[in-house]
């Protein structure tokens, strides 16, 4: 417990004082004024900034879209000027692009025009545009800009009249013909006419920098360096009847976009304002600890490690119990050896030890999958410690999935090999067969049903849909390295000798008597689920709000508590249930202290239907294909890694009790 309260400590002091990488290295900059700047000798300081776009989403719709899918403002080499994406940002849809805002360090604008947009009647084109921008609007799709590497935020007051800042805005406000309006439009009282699009064709940025001494940052020159510690905006919908700086007043009518068909032409134009303030109090370092910390979730986490951890140490006292005193004594009971008559009428699990290690049916089925969720259980320990440890931060985009990623294609020579042992200790033969189920089916199943709900992303036209080259590249990674390293650690399972049990095996199998409602499979089996899923449904809610919702998640400190306490009730509740069966004398405990343990992947999959229907706002066939699509996935990721953590646990216990009594 000291051990695992002095690893969470650690784990939320990077978590919340923003712990950055080598690679994600501060920027100076200066204003274009200063003699560093003029001087353009020194790349250390910088003047202008550029303001990047992602892509949009919203919690309406599965499918978000680029930025140019609704015709915004795009500068013509868009592309060509885009920051390199790694392979999770590709894979979870983020497309980053050059927008056409450009500031200058310390220079104030005040009402400066992006671009204008028109769209007539007549022009089929320029009509399908404006449908699809107000059906963005009516949906809640929301902008994600960048700035220095971090979200311009959104900020504005919730229930309590506590700030929060969101890290995206909505294009628009929509009223609806009866009236209705969304909490897009929470930015303004103005917007009353019925059927109309409001759209957000302006946004106030106020940018905060932090003054840094020349000898901070390696300069002997004199003048300002700063650093940016803050990014907000305010969008506003404007009517720009003026031209010029009065043309953004506060006070100005909004843009209203009828939702009636077009009988004249629409024109506007986009503009925007901005405001540099000096913070002398935040300090570059921890400068996302606004954002992270407007959302109150701290104390639920805490309630939610409080609620898991009461769950372990029933679970514990339970096993303890069994272990110290039911167990002990069976094992010298059924070591007493003076009286045979009185030891051959014992029952119990002693009476299985020539069935216990009986080779199950489909065993090799069995091994493949303890030798995939071998792989993905420690590519999740190892992806989780290098979160604690701040090197997949929020402000390194796409990190989690790529170390994810590589860490899976990495590992597959662990799969191969205990695929191959366990399959050899079953005294299977068909090694060929082993070997290419470990190495391809479940990645086979899990890459189909991703390919084919790519199809529908293309379909879409959607920003989330995987490009062929990455899907290429997927393959190459899974082909190229992960099949390779599988057969190798096959190569070496083969070669090494079956596992040894501690009792042989009778040729004549033991008939298992009538058991009771308790004990037989089914039951067990879904009861052994219930207590993992307990300790851990009120993180699945965070981990689903971030995916789904769109939220930021950085509390691994938690979800790595979390998954310790997972480990230990999947495999207390595993070893439980499996002695109450061996009490019973029903030793087929290989297929169902996989399924025991497992079978929490079962209520996951029902929690993800409840948050669907009662936390998600989608409708129409599309979005529930992909929703329950990527779940299922999910689903049966979490599956195998549960199901190994409980199998082994149990390959432990039956393997160590059976080893400590004497058997004729």
């Amino acid at each position: 417990m000291f051990l695992s309260a002095f690893i969470l400590n650690i784990c939320l002091l990077q978590g919340l004082y923003a712990f950055y990488l080598p690679g994600l290295a501060s920027v100076t900059y200066c204003p274009s004024s200063t003699k560093l700047a003029e001087s353009n000798k020194d790349t250390a300081c910088k003047t202008d900034l550029t303001i990047f776009v992602n892509r949009l989403n919203t919690v309406e719709n599965v499918v978000p879209y680029e930025y140019h899918n609704f015709d915004f403002c795009v500068p013509q080499n868009d592309v060509a000027d885009s920051p390199t994406e790694n392979l999770g940002q590709v894979v979870f849809g983020e497309r980053i692009r050059p927008s056409q805002y450009k500031l200058k360090f310390m220079e104030d604008r005040k009402c400066e025009e992006v671009c204008p947009k028109s769209y007539p009647p007549g022009d089929k084109d320029k009509i399908e545009k404006l449908s699809f921008l107000k059906r963005g609007i009516s949906l809640n799709y929301q902008h994600h800009w960048i700035i220095d590497n971090m979200p311009i935020t959104w900020c504005y007051t919730v229930e309590g009249n506590s700030k929060y800042c969101s890290t995206g805005f909505p294009i628009g406000c929509y009223v609806t013909k009866f009236g209705k309006r969304k909490d897009a439009c929470v930015t303004s009282e103005k917007f009353q006419i019925t059927d109309t699009y409001y759209l957000f064709n302006h946004v106030d940025i106020v940018i905060e920098y932090h003054r840094v001494s020349p000898e901070d940052w390696g300069q002997n020159h004199e003048g300002i360096g700063a650093r940016i510690v803050s990014a907000k905006l305010t969008p506003r919908s404007i009517d720009h009847q003026k031209e010029g700086p009065d043309a953004c007043a506060p006070g100005s009518p909004p843009l209203g976009i009828p939702g009636k068909p077009q009988t004249e032409e629409i024109k506007f134009k986009y503009t925007y304002s901005v405001t540099w303030r000096e913070n002398k109090d935040v300090k570059w370092t921890s400068r996302w600890d606004y954002i992270l910390e407007s959302m109150p979730h701290t104390n639920i986490q805490w309630f939610s490690i409080m609620n898991s951890l009461v769950i372990v140490v029933f679970l514990s006292g339970m096993v303890a119990m069994i272990m110290l005193r039911t167990l002990h004594k069976d094992i010298a009971r059924y070591n007493q050896v003076d009286n045979l008559e009185e030891a051959q009428e014992e029952f119990g699990w002693k009476l299985v030890h020539g069935d216990v290690f009986r080779p199950p049916r489909k065993g090799m089925f069995l091994s493949v999958l303890v030798g995939n969720g071998s792989q993905l259980f420690i590519m999740t320990l190892v992806t989780l410690v290098c979160a604690c440890l701040g090197f997949l931060s929020p402000a390194n985009r796409g990190s989690l999935m790529t170390v994810a990623l590589v860490l899976y294609v990495c590992l597959g020579t662990p799969a191969g090999y205990v695929s191959a042992r366990l399959y050899k200790t079953f005294g299977g033969e068909k090694w060929k067969s082993n070997l290419l189920l470990t190495a391809f089916f479940c990645p086979g199943i899990v890459f189909g049903i991703f390919f084919l709900l790519n199809l529908v992303l293309w379909g879409k036209g959607s920003s989330a849909a995987v490009p062929f080259s990455t899907l290429i590249a997927l393959l190459a990674l899974w082909f190229g390295i992960s099949v390779p390293l599988t057969f190798v650690g096959a190569y070496f399972g083969f070669k090494k000798r079956p596992i040894e049990h501690p009792t042989r095996t009778n040729q004549i199998p033991r008939q298992i008597p009538d058991q009771s409602m308790y004990t037989r499979p089914l039951p067990g089996i879904i009861m052994g689920g219930v207590l993992p899923f307990g300790c851990i449904f009120i993180q699945l809610f965070f981990i689903l709000n971030s995916i789904w919702s769109h939220q930021t998640y950085y509390m691994f400190g938690f979800l790595f508590l979390v998954f310790i306490i997972l480990i230990i009730t999947c495999s207390e509740a595993t070893i439980l249930l499996c002695y109450f069966h061996l009490c019973a004398e029903d030793y087929h405990w290989w297929w169902r202290s996989f399924l025991t343990s497992g079978f929490t992947a079962i209520y996951f999959f029902f929690y993800c239907v409840h948050f669907f229907f009662t936390k998600l706002e989608m409708s129409g066939f599309v979005n529930t294909l992909l929703y329950f699509g990527y779940t299922g996935i999910i689903v049966f990721l979490f599956f195998i890694t549960t199901g190994c953590i409980g199998f082994f646990a149990c390959f432990w216990f039956v393997s160590k009790i059976y080893s400590v009594v004497k058997v004729d």
